[in-house]
């Protein structure tokens, strides 16, 4: 449901509005102003959804209260322009009103003018839920919040159910399988990954960073660099360098760097 409020001059008018408001059960009238001071101090008080603002009113019109709003910084609600005059048309589309009616306002018009604020409001209450989402997997999964956007656009799933518990490697005409739970850490090395083992050995893998990555649990590796992976369970430390940056010592004393970009995401694993 809509907040709203309806400013206009003039009684009669403002109360005709009100009556036709009843009939849209999305909107919810939280506040009526007479002037535009009193719009402009109720609007940054209330911040309602929706303002109906006349345009033409004695001292502060429609347009200066968005004006006096714009200049205090408060978040402008959805406005539409409600006026005598279709001249104004143009000026209220320069201030991102999302529509106008005329006087007398005939319900058909305001119906049309209601529906085009509650399809737009819809769209982006989808995808500032989209964002959130996005934002509560990615501290969860470790994965980009971008990344979890373009699979929701595609209505691909979120986050894979499951996880290849090895990896197979080709090599001189070899396949080699790798068991998931015995990598270290992964280093790139121009186009090739290096997976590093528990039993010491290192396997060529050709295959991007982020291809990679999307094949590894989340919960158990971490990106620490745009060049490395690390396997959480072999953490022994994190240390800060005289320089400022950071590395991860691992418990075969492998020093590991940690770049800036992904230094909050490996503090995450101390937090766990």
């Amino acid at each position: 449901m809509l907040k709203v409020i309806v400013v206009d001059d003039e009684p009669l008018a403002r109360k005709g509005m009100l009556v036709r408001l009843r009939e849209f059960p999305e909107l919810e009238v939280i506040a009526e102003c007479s002037n535009g001071q009193q719009a402009a101090d109720v609007i940054a008080e209330l911040e309602p959804d929706l303002v109906f603002l006349d345009v033409e009113m004695p001292g502060m019109d429609g347009f200066a209260v968005l004006k006096k709003l714009q200049a205090q910084q408060v978040t402008l609600p959805y406005v539409i322009f409600v006026t005598a005059y279709d001249h104004y048309a143009y000026n209220a589309f320069e201030v991102n009103a999302l529509d106008y009616v005329l006087k007398p306002v005939e319900p058909e018009r305001l119906k049309q003018a209601v529906e085009k604020v509650l399809r737009i409001h819809q769209a982006q209450d989808t995808q500032k839920h989209k964002g959130q989402l996005a934002e509560a997997v990615a501290k969860l999964t470790g994965d980009e919040a971008g990344n979890i956007l373009q699979r929701l656009d595609n209505a691909e799933p979120v986050v894979n159910d499951r996880f290849p518990d090895a990896i197979s490697i080709k090599d001189s005409g070899e396949i080699t399988r790798v068991p998931v739970a015995a990598i270290e850490w992964v280093d790139a090395a121009g186009d090739y990954m290096c997976i590093h083992t528990r039993d010491g050995q290192t396997h060529i893998l050709r295959r991007t960073m982020k291809e990679l990555e999307q094949e590894l649990d989340p919960k158990v590796f971490v990106r620490v660099h745009r060049s490395a992976i690390v396997n959480v369970q072999t953490i022994a430390k994190l240390q800060m360098l005289a320089n400022g940056e950071h590395q991860l010592m691992l418990t075969n004393g492998q020093a590991v760097k940690v770049s800036r970009s992904y230094k909050d995401r490996v503090k995450q694993v101390f937090n766990q």
